[in-house]
């Protein structure tokens, strides 16, 4: 049997990928199999062995594209606001907001990922990707260096427990609205 070509391997890591982001964030971590994430993606369980090595690798590498998402949001907002330093604090922090409550990316990376990966891991991720821009941000806008791990810490929780909470809400777009004025609030106090 000739060999995928290298085009053909990604593609098929790919399809495994994106089956798996729906699955995990349809149905947790734990309620989904690897042979649930086959079946989606059309290949075999072993082709998700050769490219993932295991479930809990397969999630890593999906927090991973999704944590990049995330960034990527954020840094795309913050350059869309122009050149003001604070302004561009101000839309990355609420495309954070935004980007990180959207599917799939809450249940994924705020709710499962804790607990299969270990709070260590899971800020190292998160420390790898939109902490790097927010530490940026905020020493951008003149955050003393001996408060700039603190205040990034702190922000950057504050944002991640109101993506939780606006994911809890049943009322979605007033949670969201709420949490967008209450972060406002946050930021002003943070960099005065």
């Amino acid at each position: 049997m000739p060999r995928a070509s290298a085009a053909d391997a990604a593609r098929t890591a790919w399809d495994i990928l994106v089956s798996a982001t729906d699955l995990f964030a349809a149905r947790g971590f734990a309620a989904v199999s690897l042979d649930d994430v086959a079946g989606a993606a059309g290949v075999t369980r072993g082709a998700v062995y050769h490219h993932y090595r295991s479930k809990a690798g397969l999630f890593r590498s999906v927090a991973a594209k999704l944590q990049s998402d995330v960034a990527t949001a954020v840094v795309v907002a913050a350059e869309g606001a122009g050149t003001d330093p604070r302004e561009q604090l101000r839309a990355g922090c609420h495309a954070f907001l935004d980007a990180i409550t959207a599917a799939p990316a809450v249940r994924v990376l705020l709710i499962d990922a804790p607990a299969v990966f270990g709070w260590e891991q899971w800020r190292r991720l998160d420390a790898e990707h939109s902490v790097v821009h927010l530490r940026e941000a905020l020493a951008g806008v003149g955050v003393p260096d001996d408060l700039l791990d603190a205040t990034t810490a702190q922000l950057s929780g504050a944002m991640n427990e109101a993506a939780l909470w606006i994911a809890q809400q049943p009322r979605g777009p007033e949670a969201r609205d709420a949490a967008h004025r209450v972060l406002d609030r946050v930021l002003a106090a943070a960099i005065a």
